[in-house]
């Protein structure tokens, strides 16, 4: 953990925090459409699309307080 907010940190004093949240917020929700995607077009049992859904939220969600903790603590 305290090598991400090293990461976070340095690309906040480079000025890249903003693109490198929405970097991760895009992919996040590339990863929900899939698993959405995945579910209705193809007949794989519900995990696989459950697990891509999650793992888009979290993508959306935890770089935005992650930069926000970076700050904090650094």
């Amino acid at each position: 953990m305290d090598e991400l907010l090293d990461v976070m940190d340095i690309a906040a004093d480079a000025g890249l925090e903003g693109a490198l949240t929405w970097l991760f917020r895009l992919v996040g929700l590339l990863a929900i459409l899939a698993g959405i995607a995945l579910f209705v077009v193809t007949d794989v049992t519900v995990l696989v699309p459950a697990a891509l859904v999650v793992v888009g939220l979290l993508l959306v969600i935890v770089p935005g307080i992650l930069v926000q903790v970076a700050e904090v603590a650094g």
